[in-house]
């Protein structure tokens, strides 16, 4: 996933801002980490470069 993308990137649970944290750069991919939201605190992860925005019902 690359940096720009995070600006798109919305909460699926509250629509607030997510920010990235523990992550694992190759070149300028982001390769691994977590988003957080900052209104809410729900965490998702990034694996192999896919961020994970699935919400448990």
């Amino acid at each position: 996933m690359h940096q720009r993308f995070l600006d798109l990137l919305r909460c699926p649970i509250c629509h607030g801002t997510l920010e990235l944290g523990d992550a694992v750069r190759e070149d300028e991919e982001i390769v691994s980490g977590t988003l957080a939201c900052a209104a809410c605190g729900a965490a998702y992860p990034i694996r192999e470069g896919i961020p994970y925005l699935l919400v448990e019902e």
